[in-house]
């Protein structure tokens, strides 16, 4: 039978979180011997349960082996103070570096926006000009660029449209609507038509007279 997934978190009965503990806490111990007998690694446990008891294993000595860690952290402690001092002026000119950096940035957008323009020169100033521009042109570019994605995509869309009307009014048995260019050839065509405009006033038969013609 496969066994569930352990949940890591605080198992709320009793008598379960003690069980779990005296099965966890042996087979602890039992990978710490394990370990310190196959990779003759020197090895020191604390375990202090939820009611306060200790249980401890050390491959040779407790307090040696304490002594031994904190004397390497000690050690480890002065290495990284030093190395942090004799690293420190690098830090400090890294740390100006980027302050004028920032400062540069600050003033180049207050003159963009308009601001702080009074110590700049003619050529300061004809050099702003160009890069605004530059800017603007990007921008428009830009801009049309999406004006013209959106008109193909309303274009698009209208054909869709349009298809759907089309399948709609063929279900229904009616006939298909002319399509735009139709509907402006014919108009250009009855526009083309000659029509009589001549004004004539007075009886049919003077016209007629006129018009010999005209039946």
């Amino acid at each position: 039978m496969v066994r569930g997934k352990t949940q890591m978190k605080r198992i709320e009965n009793a008598t379960s979180r003690q069980v779990t503990f005296s099965k966890r806490r042996n087979g602890l111990l039992k990978k710490a011997f394990e370990l310190s007998v196959l990779c003759d690694a020197e090895v020191a446990l604390i375990i202090f349960s939820p009611r306060g008891k200790l249980y401890e294993f050390s491959s040779s000595s407790m307090n040696k082996t304490i002594e031994r860690y904190q004397k390497r952290e000690k050690d480890y402690g002065i290495c990284s103070k030093a190395a942090l001092e004799e690293n420190m002026p690098n830090v400090k000119e890294d740390a100006h570096s980027m302050a004028k950096k920032i400062e540069l940035l600050e003033d180049s957008k207050r003159k963009l926006l308009g601001n702080g323009l009074e110590p700049c020169s003619f050529n300061d100033l004809q050099l702003l000009e160009s890069q605004l521009e530059r800017s603007l042109s990007r921008i428009r570019a830009r801009k049309n660029q999406l004006f013209w994605e959106q008109i193909e995509k309303l274009k698009g869309e209208e054909r869709r449209l349009g298809e759907e009307n089309a399948k709609l009014r063929e279900q229904c048995g009616m006939q298909p609507r002319q399509s735009p260019t139709s509907q402006t050839d014919e108009l250009h065509h009855v526009q083309s038509m000659e029509v009589e405009t001549e004004l004539f006033i007075g009886p049919p038969e003077r016209r007629s007279a006129k018009n010999p013609s005209v039946n």
